[in-house]
């Protein structure tokens, strides 16, 4: 006879540090019949190891996944894994990608040996012309706290060494001069959290982006990346697969982190937000366009980040799976990987054969029925997700916000405050009513 399995508290499984008395607790709840259990993740594959991702997908929808099975789940949402792919496949791609990251942490530790080595650092290496620093702070074992004051008390001003060349290549004086940046955020990335108390976790984190900032030289690193690379490494035990699994998420993201002298990257999803609010209710916009606040710029953290600071750690992994999950396209794996150009054909045919209604997530599902409607591109859900906060916070903010420092106030009281579950279902109406609205096509 089957038993259900036992129901153990979701905060329990991302230990908060006892001194943090304020951090806000979770509202999400680990349902039996609706949250995806191990059980009914390990039944979702047939014995050759194919998932079968629409049924996995409306469980999630339902009631997220519980967190004991959230890393090996993610791979999938994210697109690291094609469920169609047997188990043995995926073991073979996985040794795959775990060698193409140790390659690239090895070319890493050949430039800065402190890659790999289990420590850090949050004092600039180099100076902008190239050559290294007098004496630089290599963080190890230290408070983290003490680590910020000691580079706050006038010590961070880098002397250079002028006794040696300076490094010529000017893509590695880049990253070089990111690495102290990375790691200033990283001692500041989940600091409540229990697991980031270990010297072993911080110094994972802290290679995973270093490593990213070398091999994606458009973006490099930037302010906010710790925050969505930080759940994989609690992820998944595995440095290599944290790695993969936010290079994956990055893929989504990317665009949002990429600046010019003229625009910032979010830029585009600030001007759909502010389309959006604009046909939902327009009094709103008007409103908030009136205060001085038309650019949309006090969203520009939800975007980012996508909600971490909005939601409790536990609540935000849910945000994202629902997400994810709601978003889903099964081509995610193919486009995500290297085509053979000489097989474009064949290739073709296997996205045509994985792109079904029942395979996707549902909010994919109506972007698909959509498809040919709209004169506009489909816009991501998390720019609804903005816009549903918005709406829900709509009275409050025309009648109390008469500047927009105070939309900004009313925007921070709802931190710790938010429904994940709720916010997603409040963006899928809001992308029904919108999509009722928008121009069509001739």
């Amino acid at each position: 006879m089957w038993r259900s399995e036992p129901v153990v508290p979701a905060d329990s499984f991302y230990e908060v540090r006892p001194e943090c008395t304020n951090v806000p607790k979770t509202k999400f709840k680990i349902r039996a019949g609706k949250t995806l259990s191990e059980r009914k993740w390990r039944s979702a594959f047939n014995p050759e190891g194919q998932l079968d991702i629409g049924k996995t997908l409306n469980r999630i929808q339902r009631g997220g996944i519980h967190p004991s099975i959230r890393g090996e789940v993610w791979e999938f949402l994210l697109g690291c894994y094609d469920p169609k792919s047997t188990y043995e496949e995926r073991e073979q791609t996985r040794l795959r990608r775990r060698a193409i990251y140790t390659n690239w942490k090895a070319d890493c530790k050949i430039m800065f040996p402190i890659i790999g080595s289990g420590r850090y650092v949050t004092a600039p290496m180099i100076t902008e012309d190239g050559y290294p620093v007098h004496d630089p702070i290599v963080l190890l074992q230290m408070n983290p706290d003490a680590q910020i004051g000691n580079l706050t008390d006038g010590n961070t001003t880098p002397t250079p060494n002028m006794d040696v060349e300076p490094i010529k290549d000017k893509k590695e004086i880049e990253w070089k001069l990111t690495l102290h940046q990375i790691g200033l955020d990283v001692v500041r990335t989940d600091r409540t959290l229990v697991f980031y108390e270990k010297q072993e976790n911080l110094a994972k984190l802290w290679d995973i982006l270093s490593v990213y900032a070398w091999i994606d030289t458009d973006v490099g690193y930037c302010q906010g990346m710790s925050d969505l690379c930080s759940p994989m490494i609690m992820l998944l035990e595995d440095e290599a697969d944290a790695f993969w699994c936010f290079e994956r998420l990055m893929k989504r993201l990317r665009g949002n982190f990429k600046c010019t002298d003229r625009s910032v990257g979010v830029e585009s999803q600030l001007n759909n937000l502010a389309s959006v609010t604009q046909v939902i209710d327009p009094k709103l916009h008007q409103h908030i366009d009136h205060l001085g606040g038309g650019d949309y710029l006090f969203a520009i953290r939800m975007l980012m980040v996508l909600f971490r600071r909005e939601f409790s750690f536990c609540d935000s992994l849910y945000l994202w799976e629902m997400m994810w999950a709601l978003e889903y396209d099964p081509s995610l794996f193919w486009m995500y990987e290297e085509v053979d150009s000489s097989d474009d054909n064949a290739e073709g045919s296997k996205l045509g054969k994985l792109k079904s209604l029942r395979q996707c997530g549902k909010y994919e599902r109506e972007n698909m029925k959509n498809a040919g409607k709209s004169s506009e591109a489909p816009l991501p859900i998390s720019v609804f997700l903005v816009a549903s906060v918005l709406k829900d916070k709509s009275d409050k903010l025309l009648n109390e916000a008469r500047g927009i420092d105070d939309v900004v106030k009313i925007l921070n009281d709802v931190t710790g405050n938010l429904d994940a579950k709720k916010a997603c279902t409040g963006a899928l109406k809001l992308h029904k009513k919108y999509m009722k609205k928008v121009p069509m096509k001739p």
